[in-house]
């Protein structure tokens, strides 16, 4: 049998390399676009009627949107409104990962902190750049809080910048360390459900339906962190807070 840490193996499908890269279709590459496929049929596919009384099938795409919407206006205001495709985005491209790696024999490409590294990064940048768009030099007193004794100065400021650098570091890794931990242990309790036979299997073998159903919350809310904290990095680029 397999190992718990088999399933993070990133395998290539199709075999490329060009000029000594390897540019290989792999199981994440895969993945990903399967995310991709479903992601456009939930958001698009699904809504294609607009029905003016949504139908079941109907509802899933209006609640994300109106889930992510709420996300975006409690936290950035009207403001948010030009942010709200970038954080629709980010929920989903996170939420599809989570999702579909709880399907048997799939991957999860968000166990991978090249995947949720790249993803943090980009949001990192991107509100910094904000930042520096609106409010050029004046930027910086993201770093130094108003009010602040002259004679604590120095010492805040570090901290502040290494509280701010630190940001895609804790982003990256709460979801990575999250979904990495959580398809382990599903692997192992599986283990122990076939390896302990019929009878004695039983009690691992809930165990393991109750981790799927945990699972599937942990899905969902580690998908609004990201969002809810890429709207947070994104408030205090524009508000300076």
């Amino acid at each position: 049998m397999a190992g718990p840490l088999e399933q993070f193996v990133i395998k290539p499908i199709i075999p490329i390399e060009i000029g000594g890269i390897d540019l290989s279709f792999t199981n994440s590459s895969l993945w990903m676009g399967l995310g991709v496929a479903v992601a456009t049929v939930l958001t698009s596919g699904l809504i294609s009627g607009k029905a003016m009384v949504p139908g079941r099938l109907q509802n899933i795409p209006e609640m994300l949107y109106d889930f992510v919407s709420d996300i975006v206006q409690s936290t950035l205001g009207k403001e948010g409104n030009k942010y709200f495709p970038l954080i629709f985005t980010v929920f989903i491209t996170v939420l599809m990962g989570n999702l579909l790696g709880l399907i048997p024999m799939s991957f999860t490409y968000t166990s991978h902190i090249i995947v949720t590294g790249a993803l943090a990064l980009f949001v990192f940048f991107l509100a910094t750049a904000i930042g520096f768009w609106r409010h050029g030099l004046h930027f910086f007193s993201l770093f130094l809080p108003k009010g602040l004794p002259w004679v604590m100065a120095p010492l805040i400021v570090v901290i502040e910048l290494i509280s701010y650098l630190s940001r895609p570091v804790s982003l990256s890794v709460r979801l990575f360390a999250n979904m990495l931990a959580g398809h382990m242990m599903l692997k192992v309790f599986a283990g122990f459900s076939v390896s302990m036979g019929i009878f004695f299997g039983l009690l691992p073998m809930v165990l393991n339906v109750a981790l799927v159903g945990l699972e599937l919350m942990i899905a969902f809310i580690q998908a609004y962190v990201f969002a809810i904290l890429t709207c947070v990095y994104l408030k205090d680029a524009i508000e300076l807070h």
